[in-house]
């Protein structure tokens, strides 16, 4: 049984400070000396970032569509075991899903498979009475959805704060907190959303001990807490990455790390390890060499595009991942490992594995995907089906190698990516939460080199 103590932070739609109020509170509850475990729902990679600073553990995503809806509890109990308080953050809107799917991969359908209260962050800069229309509207929209309270953003005075109160109190849900309307907290973002934490070091420390103290100054802990206590135990089994006990020698598994490779699921290292390999984490801005004994190479998402020079700059690791790759070693690169792969980045030099030139567009390429294998590799056998994200503002040229990687069916039908060699390159990100098979496949072929 899990009987983790939780809430969920949600909002009408993005912009309500969800990230602000989520963040916060994990800090201020660390600070209080509790384990918190940090939670995202959907596939982004940048604010659990935040979310583990606050917390000092990783922050770790639940997302219904990648990895299914079978998976969220027992996720959900693997992260937050042993801690004192679980803080889920939402996506969007908390009725919004995957595109044309209903209610798949919303906050709300995450919080009804957790069966933990939701907190609704509401903003009220331009609004009094009204306010209770909305959340009565968002409270009774689906009865399955427990909405516990309310925290209320951007509030402009004390007469402001009175108003909306005496509204709410005809809605029957307790209002948990106020914040007022200021300047926002420095969390700087650019084209794919906020800057990583990697990025920011201190600014992002102080970012985030700013959030803890404004929801402190403004949030009442003590009813939040007994909320989140009110959710019911969960028969569901944690999710064990170790699901198979491998006795044979470990290979070498050289993940990318650093301030240009940030997008990663804590899952994927954990996988890896349970299958028998040993994971070892380098940045390729600093790093001349590949670690000792590499027998393969996971290169995940992230921001190249920020660091090509300096990515373009270190030849003696661009010439040492070149040579493993020709070499037949097994490569699982995603959107950014893709491109660090390319001959060339907005016509810096990169590594030169795949005949291909990657640039920065103004079109921003983001949504879920259904995808197919249609190549034998390392990762994934032909045949092989995924659902997976895209996050990218950049293009390659061509898409798809002779060997594409993926057949897309949503939304339209295409084939992307690249397999040569011992090569899995493409810019679709996938949780392989959700078929663990191909992190035990790719730790095989890393073991019989």
């Amino acid at each position: 049984m899990v009987n983790v103590p939780r809430l969920v932070i949600a909002a009408p739609a993005s912009g309500s400070g969800k990230t602000t109020v989520a963040t916060g509170l994990m800090a201020a509850f660390a600070a209080r000396g509790l384990a918190v475990s940090p939670h995202k729902v959907g596939p982004d990679y940048i604010d659990p970032g935040y979310h583990s600073l606050a917390t000092g553990r990783p922050g770790r995503n639940l997302d219904a569509y990648m990895c299914g809806t079978d998976l969220i509890a027992p996720l959900f109990a693997h992260g937050s075991a042993g801690c004192d308080l679980a803080v889920v953050e939402g996506v969007m809107g908390l009725y919004d899903g995957a595109s044309g799917q209903g209610e798949l991969a919303s906050t709300a359908q995450v919080a009804k498979l957790l069966r933990a209260p939701v907190v609704l962050v509401v903003d009220a800069s331009s609004q009094s009475r009204s306010v209770a229309a909305l959340v009565h509207g968002f409270a009774s929209w689906d009865p399955e959805v427990r909405i516990g309270g309310v925290i209320l953003n951007k509030v402009a005075s004390d007469r402001h704060e009175a108003l909306l109160r005496d509204a709410l109190d005809e809605s029957g849900l307790p209002v948990l907190g106020v914040l007022r309307r200021a300047p926002q907290v420095a969390t700087p973002s650019r084209h794919l959303g906020l800057v990583p934490v990697a990025e920011r070091q201190g600014d992002a420390v102080d970012a985030v001990r700013a959030m803890g103290e404004r929801v402190l100054a403004g949030c009442d802990l003590d009813a939040l807490m007994a909320l989140a206590r009110s959710a019911p135990a969960l028969a569901d089994e944690a999710w064990e990455p170790a699901y198979a006990v491998v006795e044979r020698p470990r290979p070498v598994v050289a993940v990318a790390g650093g301030a240009a490779f940030t997008f990663a699921y804590a899952e994927h290292a954990e996988l890896l390890t349970a299958a028998g390999a040993e994971v070892v984490v380098f940045d390729p801005l600093r790093d001349e060499k590949l670690p000792a004994g590499t027998a393969g190479l996971v290169i995940g998402g992230g921001f190249p595009e920020m660091y090509a020079p300096e990515l373009s700059a270190n030849e003696p690791l661009r010439r040492a991942v070149t040579e493993l790759a020709v070499g037949g070693a097994p490569v699982a690169a995603e959107c950014a490992g893709l491109l660090y792969l390319a001959r060339e980045l907005d016509g810096k030099p990169m590594c030169g594995v795949l005949d291909a030139e990657a640039r920065m567009s103004e079109r921003l390429t983001l949504g879920y995907r259904q995808a197919v294998a249609v190549s034998d590799s390392p990762l994934a056998a032909a045949g092989t089906r995924m659902r997976g994200h895209e996050f990218h503002r950049t293009v390659l040229e061509p898409g798809a190698g002779t060997t594409p990687a993926w057949g897309m069916h949503q939304p339209e039908r295409r084939v992307e990516g690249y397999v040569q060699r011992g090569v899995h390159a493409s810019y679709l990100h996938t949780h392989w939460a959700a078929a663990p098979s191909v992190a035990h496949r790719f730790v095989e072929h890393c073991r019989a080199r």
